[in-house]
């Protein structure tokens, strides 16, 4: 709880609009709007407020987060319901628990009725009059694959191929040397190209700048 309240007891960084989050123990997700003041500003006021927190109660100093916070912007339905998705189950791909409902630090609680309304920071009517909750809660609880790592989010041990490395691969796949011209190949032959390129480590968002292939299309192959 003192992780989602500053001191007065208001939510931290509530100058932004919350739409999921979900604190592990080492790093935390966080799906939010801005609003009056930047990202970078809404994280600084979270995490400062949460690491003065900590170091006074268990009598330590220094800093807690050790990697500077990293975001993207949502500019599609697609993207944000995948989001929504990747932050909840989380804690599931860690193997901490077993089914999203049964993790008590995430907004999954929010969304499901478990946690009193008293004590929610997300804008959770906003989603649900997207999607009814029979559908988030379904979609949410189906497995993301494997390759998909929002905001590049890896495993250190797994190398990308460059880009250079990448558009080696499609001329020697397809021919063509261009976004432009990879566009207009045939459906079946840039599924298969884009197919080979995942397996051979290219994340979903540098195949998107690089090909000019929404990233939509490119998570369901």
């Amino acid at each position: 709880m003192r992780f989602r309240y500053d001191d007065e007891g208001t939510p931290s960084g509530s100058n932004c609009t919350y739409y999921a989050y979900c604190l592990m123990s080492n790093h935390f997700h966080l799906l939010i709007r801005e609003r009056e003041e930047s990202v970078g500003e809404t994280i600084k006021r979270i995490a400062s407020s949460y690491v003065y927190y900590y170091n006074r109660k268990y009598g330590r100093d220094g800093h807690l987060f050790k990697e500077r916070f990293k975001s993207e912007p949502v500019n599609d339905m697609a993207y944000f319901t995948t989001l929504l998705r990747y932050i909840h189950q989380n804690p599931v791909k860690a193997g901490i628990v077993e089914h999203v409902r049964d993790y008590e630090f995430s907004s999954w609680g929010e969304y499901d009725g478990s946690v009193d309304s008293v004590f929610q920071i997300c804008n959770v009517d906003t989603v649900l009059n997207r999607i009814p909750f029979e559908d988030l809660n379904a979609l949410v609880n189906e497995p993301l694959a494997d390759d998909i790592n929002c905001l590049d989010i890896e495993d250190p041990s797994k190398r990308r191929p460059s880009d250079d490395q990448v558009w080696q691969m499609i001329i020697e796949k397809s021919g063509v040397t261009n976004a432009s011209a990879f566009q207009q190949l045939n459906e079946e032959l840039k599924r298969e190209v884009l197919r080979e390129l995942k397996k051979h480590g290219a994340s979903h968002r540098q195949l998107e700048r690089l090909t000019g292939i929404g990233r939509g299309v490119i998570q369901k192959l």
